[in-house]
């Protein structure tokens, strides 16, 4: 019997010997777009608008994707003009056969933009493992979560996997969530009605750019907060939040963040330095304070590369020779034989990748 339920079925095993998977793929996709030997694959049943520049997309997956943890990211790929376009998104899950992606516009961002303006229902996307470590901890601690922008996605995850019926948690929770605009926020409704139902939800909203604007995150939030020390805090969004959230909360013992977008550190480096990537042997001159991922993509290098934001370690490579600078925090990395993550690192001096 064991070995009988080793075997592969009728169907796989002639898959197997008549295909290989991406013709058996592109034969079956015509009858269905779901339908796939090994790809995780989505379709999209539903699109409506969340908040400015925002929709969420009711994605029907097949029985190959596999759902994260609340509080992860997926890597969402999708086909634009003939290209494939690899980025990373927070999902939320709504049932067992389908997810909600909510994504807000980027200026110039290819994905987003085609996500928001041009995708439609039918339309197909395929999904990567799920990664990341912002999931929810298994304490009763009082939590704190910090969202701005894009960053309220995998908050609204967390917050739906808490109030799952199984999950009968008496927690308490903090949003404290910063937009630039009214209309800018995405789930407000489904905040506030939870809030008016839970007596341990409580959300804030700030406007950062109306006429009368709030206050970004500063030490004075934190006064508003009860019993810091032992709650758990959350943060996602543009890079220079998180680090202000880094520095603001460094004295909490359980802090988790993200960021979802690079926002460079200041930099006055200025002119080039020699690049040589071992495994193309090619040496280019790439400026210093530019990611090195885009300094190579823009002389028509394509790096094996992901999230684009220093989290999904895809683009890591070993670094023999040479110093360079994260471009979200200011550290340097001047000893060899190190692994760089390439899409947050500039040169600071010739380098020798192993690319």
């Amino acid at each position: 019997m064991h070995a009988l339920e080793k075997r592969n079925s009728p169907i796989n095993t002639f898959v197997d010997s008549v295909f290989d998977k991406n013709a058996a793929d592109f034969w079956l996709q015509k009858v269905n777009p779901l339908w796939s030997v090994h790809q995780s694959l989505g379709k999209i049943v539903q699109k409506e608008s969340t908040a400015a520049d925002t929709v969420s997309l009711t994605i029907q997956c097949n029985r190959h994707f596999k759902m994260g943890q609340a509080g992860q990211h997926h890597p969402v790929i999708v086909e634009c003009q003939g290209r494939r376009y690899e980025r990373t998104y927070s999902l939320t899950q709504l049932d067992t056969r389908h997810v909600l992606l909510t994504v807000k516009k980027v200026v110039q961002g290819v994905v987003s933009s085609w996500l928001v303006e041009q995708s439609k229902v039918g339309d197909k996307i395929e999904f990567g493992q799920p990664y990341g470590d912002m999931t929810l901890a298994k304490t009763s601690s009082a939590m704190v979560l910090l969202a701005a922008g894009s960053g309220i996605t995998p908050m609204y995850s967390l917050i739906q996997a808490m109030n799952q019926p199984q999950i009968n948690s008496q927690q308490s929770v903090t949003l404290l969530y910063w937009v630039k605009k009214q209309g800018d926020e995405a789930f407000k409704e489904y905040f506030e009605q939870l809030a008016v139902k839970n007596s341990n939800f409580k959300v804030q909203i700030f406007y950062t750019q109306e006429s009368h604007p709030d206050a970004r995150l500063n030490d004075e939030h934190l006064v508003q907060l009860n019993d810091l020390a032992q709650s758990m805090v959350y943060a996602c969004g543009p890079s220079g939040f998180v680090s202000t959230a880094e520095a603001l909360f460094e004295n909490v013992q359980n802090f988790k963040s993200e960021a979802f977008s690079l926002t460079p550190v200041i930099s006055n480096d200025i002119g080039f330095v020699n690049i040589t990537l071992t495994q193309s042997n090619k040496t280019l001159a790439i400026p210093k304070g530019q990611s090195i991922l885009v300094a190579l993509e823009q002389q028509n290098i394509k790096p094996k590369h992901g999230c684009r934001m220093g989290i999904c370690n895809k683009c890591a490579c070993n670094k023999a020779q040479g110093a360079t600078k994260n471009l979200v925090n200011g550290a340097e990395n001047k000893e060899p034989g190190n692994l760089l993550r390439i899409c947050v690192s500039s040169a600071q001096t010739d380098l020798v990748l192993d690319i």
